[in-house]
């Protein structure tokens, strides 16, 4: 095991815990199948920093929920780190060309030329979008019906991906790219089928009835629809719409080259994946923490019964506070995600006075970090108000990451989640079918609330 060496400067400092000993596949197991117990006990037993083995076949990961290492890791310099290698467990959903598996200048580029869709004027412009998907879905419910919260809110955010990033319109291509998309990650909806994507000797193709041969398939199916599409408006150069395949299709390089299909195709894979699946999920947990603390509920009424929702600016939507410190503290209890993008450190580097051998993936814990109780006081809590006592700093509050590798999508994702609750919850009332505590459990590499939140529609 590596051991963390302390800076000679601050001898009078403890050396930070080598971390745990367990065996590597007895971590590996524990981390996949209970990652909040894996998490929460190494934090008791080794403090705001530790260091673990080889994990899934990744290099030493330094943990940590100090929010100064969190702000040194974000704010160094991002060539000192290697990223594309230390998220390489995701690289079967999204490919090679995936802007979260670049590097150096090449992920510098295509960020840029991915910002734009997401912020300002075209964000703005697809709030109306937001609403009329969230209204269409919601309103085939019928008084009385029970549902699952976090299917209906994945076809809301599925649709809203292809409206906005395909520019599609209801139809059997739509059709198709919804059924096969959705298969295909159904293949990672419980524990174990996620262990498909963290351990390597498990993705053996045996055949359309084995899970990783079943997952091929699914995955082959939708790359020849998302293919099918580009072609088609490669076309039709001349007629494109506002839509983010249409902006992708006219960008060129410094050479006067388009993107490559293939590059194409793998952003496309990350928008879809990272875009739907993920705010979907954050929906669900709302609508959950909304529908069992009555007071919050009670607010949040108050609050969106002040305005028009039907003639409002979605913009004005998104300023509501409380609407806005509810969707923070969801984030905070439980994040979609544990840990933000990796980042392996290319040579030893310091970090808050310990010396870091090169090699090291550097992993800010944001499960760890959101329940710091000297940040968050009883941060087992659903507490929306503390979002209006104070504002935290990005390196104790990171539901999207940060540095260069923070989600690109945050803005997007937040002005959703508030359009979509905030039209949702103004034309109809709901109640949880069964009043208990949900925990998160893991599908894929994020983590969802167990059995997905069961909803009645009530009377209002």
């Amino acid at each position: 095991m590596i051991k963390l060496q302390e800076n000679s400067t601050q001898q009078n400092q403890s050396p930070i815990p080598d971390g745990p000993r367990e065996p590597e596949w007895l971590q590996t197991i524990w981390g996949i199948l209970r990652p909040i117990d894996y998490l929460e006990t190494m934090h008791r037993r080794y403090g705001d920093i530790f260091l673990t083995p080889k994990f899934a076949g990744l290099p030493p990961q330094l943990v940590t929920s100090n929010p100064q290492a969190i702000q040194q890791i974000f704010t160094t310099d991002p060539q000192q780190f290697i990223c594309g290698s230390g998220n390489r467990l995701i690289q079967p959903l999204v490919g090679d060309n995936s802007l979260i598996l670049l590097d150096g200048d090449r992920h510098l580029k295509q960020r840029k030329l991915l910002m734009p869709p997401f912020h300002g004027e075209r964000m703005q412009a697809y709030g109306k979008l937001i609403s009329e998907i969230a209204h269409q879905v919601i309103g085939r419910l019928k008084m009385g019906e029970t549902f699952i919260a976090r299917s209906l809110m994945q076809e809301i955010s599925l649709n809203v991906i292809l409206r906005s990033v395909f520019g599609l319109q209801e139809g059997e291509l739509y059709q198709q790219i919804q059924e096969v998309l959705t298969a295909m990650l159904n293949s990672f909806d419980s524990p174990i089928s996620a262990a498909l994507l963290f351990l390597k000797p498990l993705q053996v193709d045996l055949g359309s009835w084995s899970p990783w041969g079943n997952f091929l398939r699914q995955r082959e199916k939708l790359d020849q629809l998302l293919y099918q599409e580009i072609h088609r408006r490669q076309t039709q150069l001349d007629h494109l719409g506002e839509d983010i395949l249409s902006l992708l299709l006219t960008v060129r390089d410094e050479q006067g080259q388009p993107m490559t299909d293939v590059e194409l195709r793998d952003e496309l894979m990350t928008m879809l994946f990272a875009g739907h699946e993920t705010t979907a999920t954050a929906l669900a947990w709302a609508l959950y923490w909304i529908h069992y603390i009555p007071e919050v509920k009670d607010k949040l009424l108050t609050e969106l019964n002040s305005i028009d929702i039907t003639n409002v600016d979605p913009m004005e939507i998104a300023r509501l506070p409380y609407l806005s410190a509810i969707c923070s503290e969801t984030l905070r209890i439980y994040p979609i995600a544990f840990f933000p993008l990796a980042r392996i450190t290319q040579a030893p580097m310091e970090l808050i006075g310990y010396h870091i051998p090169a090699g090291t993936i550097l992993a800010p814990c944001i499960y760890l970090t959101h329940h710091r109780p000297d940040i968050y006081p009883e941060p087992n809590r659903f507490r929306p108000e503390r979002f209006l006592e104070r504002q935290f700093s990005p390196y104790e509050y990171l539901p999207f990451g940060g540095g260069n590798r923070r989600c690109l999508g945050m803005a997007f994702a937040l002005f959703e989640m508030k359009v979509v609750l905030a039209t949702v919850l103004s034309e109809y009332s709901f109640t949880l079918t069964q009043k208990r505590p949900l925990k998160p459990v893991r599908r894929g590499i994020t983590f969802v609330p167990s059995g997905g939140v069961h909803l009645s529609v009530v009377d209002s």
